[in-house]
């Protein structure tokens, strides 16, 4: 496949000649070696983007025009599914099913709900009805609220699920009308020039996507600071997400951010705590923890807690550690050396802390290469310790204790972020009531739906970000709304 940048339609080389290695992360070994761009760069797919948005044909078309390219890019990403889950699992690491299923499966169905329904339903246009003139007089004036393309989105994605989040930007921004340059995360570029390669095939006209791959910080400043951006679009850590509305503020951009979460798994006294427990260890490991919608502190009532504890490291203890390519492989490995460090030091932190350390932490005795980590439970945990309030990004999960439903709202609320949740309970009527007291963008009562629905908007409260993805939500964060007024000409 390419490994240069794209940008204007071609497929072009760093400036400089710069390149930038992909690393398997359960091998350690560079797999491919693609373009790193730098600032040169940005400028020259801003411009290919600017241009392409204010005189090309793409920010002009009607949303039936759009949804007619967008369904072939759809179509051919379809047929290349399972080229794009070898390059997830070769690039992050994610186990086979995973990256069957929420990596690719689930992308493909967000661009689908897109294009099939929110594109064909979506009102980008409402009559206003005859205004109200001066006193004693009525006005025959009326006019049109329209909804217009924002313009230039620049997009940057995180490492964990590059080819999920890409299409959650990439197939809104696109349905809107607006034009794109996507900036992958340095460590997982390949499912990006991926769709660029579609994005050739099945006729984007020149500008409309741009890809640059890059680990230059100048260049990530560059972008989301450019005077020919309109809107930045991020999803990753907060305090890049900090530095990027800073970035942003002189030219007074839109921005959209999907940062961290500490996510409360609830159980109430009158749960299943079975299917509770099983639903909280599978999410608190999937793909590695590596995900700020995971599941890391189980708040359980006080009565419930010892069974959940034993059940939960029961279950945790069976999971497979090891090679992403195996089926029966539960976890893979860190996206980094420096990940797999960072999740080793917060287990230490835990233990100097004083919460007590059921299971796991250390290192898969048989891996020795790749950069796996076994999962880890605490007990013990005060609400206070670091390991119960920061992100980190790893299989650590914390169990804590609660007497009644007030205080496990107030455990789950007593938190910096507010991405996401569950909540169990045998009454529907209590755990809805319950539910709507966490702040947070997003919970799942007694399991959800599942899986993540295309139409539910996803998003944070507090530090967990600014703005929503997915469905008609996604959709409205790349318009602009104009009021067109008119009135009735004299003579």
């Amino acid at each position: 496949m390419e490994h240069q940048l794209y940008i204007d339609g071609r497929w072009v080389p760093a400036t400089g000649g710069r390149t930038l290695p992909v690393v398997n992360p359960a091998t350690e070994q560079v797999i491919a070696e693609v373009a790193n761009a730098g600032a040169a760069d940005v400028d020259r797919a801003v411009a290919a983007a600017r241009q392409a948005f204010d005189t090309g044909p793409w920010g002009r078309t009607t949303p039936a025009e759009r949804a007619v390219v967008l369904r072939r890019f759809r179509d051919r990403l379809v047929e290349r599914k399972q080229e794009i889950t070898d390059l997830v699992i070769a690039e992050v690491g994610t186990p086979v099913f995973l990256a069957n299923g929420l990596q690719v499966q689930a992308a493909l169905e967000h661009l689908s709900d897109m294009v099939d329904r929110v594109l064909t339903t979506y009102s980008f246009s409402r009559p206003l009805p005859p205004s109200v003139g001066a006193p004693g007089r009525a006005s025959l004036g009326q006019g049109v609220v329209v909804q217009e393309p924002a313009g230039v989105v620049a997009a940057l994605t995180p490492f964990n699920y590059p080819f999920l989040v890409a299409i959650s930007k990439l197939g809104p921004s696109l349905a809107a009308g607006c034009t794109v340059v996507l900036k992958p995360a340095p460590t997982t570029p390949l499912t990006a020039l991926l769709l660029a390669e579609v994005a050739a095939e099945v006729g984007f006209p020149p500008g409309v996507l741009n890809i640059l791959p890059s680990d230059d910080t100048d260049a990530g400043q560059r972008l989301s600071s450019h005077p020919g951006v309109d809107v930045v679009t991020f999803t990753g850590s907060v305090p890049v997400g900090g530095a990027i509305l800073g970035q942003a503020a002189p030219t007074i951009k839109r921005v959209v951010l999907e940062l961290g979460g500490k996510n409360a798994d609830i159980v109430l006294d009158d749960a299943d705590v079975e299917r509770a427990v099983e639903h909280f260890a599978y999410s608190f490991v999937r793909n590695s923890g590596q995900g700020c919608g995971c599941m890391s502190r189980l708040v359980i009532h006080e009565s419930l807690h010892d069974e959940a504890v034993e059940r939960l490291t029961a279950l945790v203890s069976s999971f497979k550690v090891g090679d992403p390519r195996d089926a029966a492989t539960d976890l893979g490995p860190m996206i980094s050396e420096a990940q797999r460090a960072r999740v080793e030091e917060y287990v230490r932190i835990g233990v100097s802390e004083g919460a007590n350390l059921v299971h796991g932490g250390g290192r898969p005795a048989d891996l020795d290469v790749g950069y796996y980590v076994n999962p880890a439970i605490f007990t013990e945990v005060k609400r206070t310790m670091r390991i119960a309030r920061e992100e980190i990004f790893g299989p650590v999960a914390v169990v804590i204790p609660v007497g009644d439903d007030d205080e496990a709202v107030a455990v789950a609320n007593d938190t910096d972020f507010g991405l996401n949740g569950a909540l169990w309970s045998g009454d529907p009527a209590r755990g809805f009531a319950v539910a709507r007291r966490v702040r947070t963008g997003q919970i799942a009562l007694n399991g959800g739906g599942g899986g993540i629905s295309p139409q539910a908007p996803y998003g944070g409260y507090k530090l967990s970000g600014i703005g929503r993805e997915f469905g008609e939500a996604g959709l409205a964060e790349y318009l602009e709304t104009k009021a067109i007024l008119w009135g009735v000409a004299a003579g």
